[in-house]
This record gives structure tokens, C-alpha cells and sequence, in this order.
């Protein structure tokens, strides 16, 4: 899915967190914001350098993350 895509993990950038394009934004951040209440308006004001599209990657990729079942390795 090409709006994944903007969604990046880097060891070296907040952890190795989920962040915005390889920005020291991380999909935590929005998902919070927008669960706060801040518009999408409000968000790109606070912080110029996202786009519209980097909003909706983060919260396809924290949906999708949601979903995601973790299964235990069975030990050797």
C-alpha cells in the first residue's frame, strides 16, 4: 500500500518507534493528537514539514498494527 510507505523504522531515529518519513514524528504522536481532539488543520500547524498524507498513513498504519495478532514462538 503506497501511503505505508510513509511510514518508517530506523534503529538510529526515536528508537527504531514507527515515525512520519524518516522525521522525528512518530505515528504515536499523531495517533494521540488526533485522539485528543486536534484537527488535521491543527496538527500540519504544529508541525509544517508533515503533509495531509502522512496523517492518514499514520492512522491506516495504527489500525492496521491493532489488528495484528502476536504469536508466541514455541521454545526449541
Amino acid at each position: 500500500m503506497k501511503i505505508m510507505s510513509r511510514i518508517t523504522t530506523n534503529p538510529q531515529v526515536m528508537g527504531g518507534k514507527p515515525c512520519i518519513r524518516g522525521l522525528r514524528v512518530t505515528v504515536g504522536t499523531i495517533v494521540g493528537l488526533v485522539a485528543s481532539g486536534y484537527s488535521h488543520q491543527q496538527i500540519l500547524e504544529l508541525y509544517p514539514y508533515l503533509e495531509p498524507e502522512d496523517i492518514q498513513a499514520a492512522l491506516s498504519y495504527a489500525a492496521w498494527r491493532s489488528e495484528e495478532i502476536e504469536v508466541p514462538l514455541a521454545a526449541a
